[in-house]
């Protein structure tokens, strides 16, 4: 089920909506409770795994990863 941003119009509240269906849209801002809040356009998220012994292609190959086999430096900021 995808989760939409949406903004009022009227105070500019922003505020996500989980979508069980097409059809299934915000009636009123949660907090005004004005009608008709515009969807936003947004990004969405997505992770990738990388296979054994692949460099990560965030980080440079170097030794020293915290996380076995990963092949990138011990400077990783993404998790890994």
């Amino acid at each position: 089920m995808p989760i939409y941003e949406y903004q009022c119009k009227s105070c500019g509240h922003v505020f996500e909506h989980l979508a069980r269906t097409r059809a299934d849209v915000p009636a009123a801002c949660g907090k005004c409770g004005a009608a008709d809040p515009v969807k936003q356009l947004s990004t969405f998220a997505a992770r990738t795994a990388t296979a054994a012994g692949k460099a990560c292609e965030a980080c440079p190959a170097t030794a020293g990863c915290p996380a076995a086999g990963h092949g990138c430096g011990a400077g990783c900021s993404h998790g890994y």
